[in-house]
């Protein structure tokens, strides 16, 4: 990537308003996303079948005229959809040069079993590789996800610790992390769980050598602007926050309540939509869905 266009992209992330599209839905969640869409189980008969039909979800949403740059910052998309190509463009070169919208890789290979009241990452001793990978087909950052159960101090803190770790990869690649350390809407004491977790995340921040910066995204919090501190901090590109299994209309409503942070929304984003709506059908309700994320995101 050259540096005028990893330098267009950083000050879009920066200073433009808008929000993030979360296309990231991969490895058990498909088969859902898919049935969300209207499309069952038994459409396709092996894994690459599955994974054509999620591109084309994908594509459908990603060339719709709704879908470009001036209400939507970036698109975060897992790797399969990175490596196929939309409209004979690799797909990460279509949302920047058509769309006007910075590429993201999630890079995560899914959650650990529960210990501690957290799931940590799995091992990825493959992470370097996929990092070159990503630069090679001009993916601006990537996102990583945990997920925290329990308000488990020890538990928190390794979260915390594994994210800052690969975030440090990220950057070394030369790449802008997104660190997700969502914690579950269900989660019994979830406003102890997010006190744990920002005074775990600010600890990793002030050790950050100056000059590098990263993304946060996180699970909308039970006390409003309680991620202020991170919206203001020079360290942090971007707080953006996850639906988290909220309806679209309650993580609207949580969002406003929290100023400068933006969405990072998944099947909120995707609520509504189906394979059975004709064009003008999806786009309409596609467009309807971008509309009330942005005005969320930019209150």
């Amino acid at each position: 990537m050259s540096n005028a266009m990893n330098n267009q992209q950083l000050h879009k992330m920066k200073t433009e308003r808008g929000f993030v599209a979360a296309l990231d839905q991969s490895g058990g969640s498909t088969p859902k996303a898919l049935s969300q869409y209207g499309i069952k189980d038994g459409a396709w008969s092996n894994e690459e079948e599955m994974l054509t039909l999620v591109h084309k979800m994908r594509t459908r949403i990603i060339t719709s005229p709704s879908f470009n740059g001036d209400r939507i910052l970036a698109a975060i998309l897992f790797e399969n959809t990175m490596d196929r190509d939309i409209e004979k463009q690799p797909t990460a070169d279509y949302l920047w040069n058509v769309k006007r919208i910075v590429p993201f890789l999630k890079v995560d290979k899914g959650l650990e079993p529960e210990k501690d009241g957290v799931q940590l990452m799995k091992p990825m001793p493959q992470l370097a590789a996929l990092l070159d990978k990503a630069r090679s087909k001009r993916i601006f950052g990537t996102k990583e996800r945990s997920v925290i159960k329990q308000a488990n101090p020890a538990g928190i803190q390794s979260i915390v610790r594994q994210q800052f770790e690969w975030a440090g990869q990220v950057l070394a690649a030369g790449l802008l992390p997104i660190l997700e350390p969502e914690v579950d809407i269900r989660c019994p004491e979830k406003p102890r769980a997010e006190e744990l977790l920002k005074a775990a995340i600010q600890t990793r921040l002030n050790d950050l050598p100056a000059g590098h910066q990263v993304m946060l995204k996180l699970t909308l919090p039970d006390q409003p602007d309680f991620y202020a501190d991170f919206v203001r901090d020079p360290k942090v590109v971007r707080v953006v926050a996850l639906s988290g299994g909220y309806t679209r209309q309650e993580a609207n409503d949580r969002l406003r309540k929290n100023h400068g942070v933006v969405a990072s929304f998944s099947r909120a984003l995707v609520e509504g939509l189906t394979a059975q709506q004709s064009d003008s059908e999806f786009n309409a309700s596609l467009d309807a869905s971008i509309q009330s994320i942005f005005d969320a995101s930019i209150t």
